[in-house]
């Protein structure tokens, strides 16, 4: 197996890959593809995925930080959308524990995540439901959960960066040591 990045083991960067391309699917299917939302959607849906593989092959872990910051904010601004999109066509959102007992996608979608420690190249992630108030859920259900690791995710990046420093200051005492002092 050829040697991944770090961030291909986190769940906060797993759990977004099929959120990605469960929202391409979804706008092709819901959506009016010359609507902005068409668009927005997609980009936050991608930020969530690539804002994390950025951040971290950062040499800063305060760009690492701010970049996991900007996955999670672009993650709200989706979720934000899935629930207006929800409200607008009157489909009923559902509580989490409802939503992970009868949505069968989710267990489907945990399963190929914990399988492996990466996702494979091509993971075999199911197809957005054709139920249109259970593919709501769906999408509603896992945005939730990218951003409760991703929130887990900053706040371990925070203290890391609290107790090792960062970047600059490893670089400050390096050229201090290399002057002697």
């Amino acid at each position: 197996m050829a040697i991944r990045a770090s961030y291909e083991y986190l769940l906060a960067y797993k759990i977004t890959v099929p959120i990605y391309d469960l929202t391409v699917e979804f706008v092709r299917r819901y959506i009016n593809p010359k609507s902005r939302t068409t668009d927005q959607m997609v980009q936050a849906a991608r930020s969530g995925t690539q804002n994390i593989a950025e951040g971290a092959k950062e040499q800063s872990l305060r760009t690492y930080i701010k970049l996991s910051g900007v996955a999670r904010a672009s993650l709200e601004e989706l979720l934000k959308d899935y629930l207006a999109f929800a409200r607008q066509r009157k489909v009923e959102v559902w509580e989490a524990e409802r939503a992970k007992r009868e949505i069968g996608e989710i267990r489907e979608i945990w399963e190929i995540i914990k399988k492996d420690p990466v996702l494979p190249d091509h993971p075999n992630f199911p197809d957005l439901p054709n139920n249109l108030e259970v593919g709501v859920n769906l999408m509603i259900s896992l945005i939730n959960q990218a951003n409760f690791f991703l929130d887990r995710l900053v706040a371990s990046l925070k203290e890391k960066h609290k107790k090792e420093g960062g970047f600059t200051e490893k670089l400050y005492k390096e050229r201090l040591a290399y002057r002697g002092y």
